[in-house]
Order: structure tokens, then sequence, then C-alpha cells
């Protein structure tokens, strides 16, 4: 069971998340998310548990519990397709010319020298 947990504590390492968790039951994977310039917490992580029915009794002793001063959520984690580049419906109208002006297509008999 994969648990989503937000709300967490800049200060909470992925160790003392992990732990957290183990005292629940067996943890599989526990993935902190972090700032990539600072390496600071972003206040949200997941939890992957093998073993559902442990999930369950750690998602509801451990949701809405303070941990380090902020109340944190537990959930289960919904799967999020990932978008790539094809996903987007790009039309050549909606581009931007290098001036930065909508791109128009030149009408050549409306033209006037």
């Amino acid at each position: 069971m994969k648990l989503f947990v937000g709300g967490l504590s800049p200060n909470l390492d992925e160790v003392d998340f992990k732990e957290m968790f183990e005292l629940y039951g067996s943890v599989q994977s526990a993935i902190l998310v972090t700032d990539k310039n600072t390496g600071k917490s972003k206040g949200f992580g997941f939890i992957d548990m093998p073993n559902d029915t442990e999930g369950k009794e750690a998602m509801d002793l451990l949701d809405g519990v303070a941990i380090f001063g902020k109340k944190i959520a537990v959930k289960v984690a919904e799967d999020q397709p990932r978008k790539t580049s094809t996903d987007f419906n790009y039309r050549s109208n909606d581009r931007n010319d290098s001036r930065g002006n909508r791109f128009e297509p030149r009408n050549n008999d409306r033209r006037r020298y």
C-alpha cells in the first residue's frame, strides 16, 4: 500500500520519516520529497508498505498527529499519469514568433507597398 504523507516539518529527515512508519509494520520504501536547490523537505513524502493491513493501521493512527509541531495528513496515494511532451496539443497559431507577437500568416493579397 502506497501512502501520501503531507504537512511534514522541514526539520524531519528521511530516516525519521521511515522510522515513524516502521513502528506499525515493514516499510518497503520511504521517499521524502526535497527541494533540489536547498535540499530541505518540501513538506510531503510517500511511504510504501507491502502489507495493506499494516498500512491502513499506520494511516488510521498517524493521520492528524502532530510531528515537530505540525499536524500531518496520511492518505492512500493516488497514481497520477505523467505528462510527456506528446501529451500537449500544439497548434502553430498559438506559438509566439521571435518578436513576442502572435504568429499570424501573411496575406499577400492585401499587402500594400
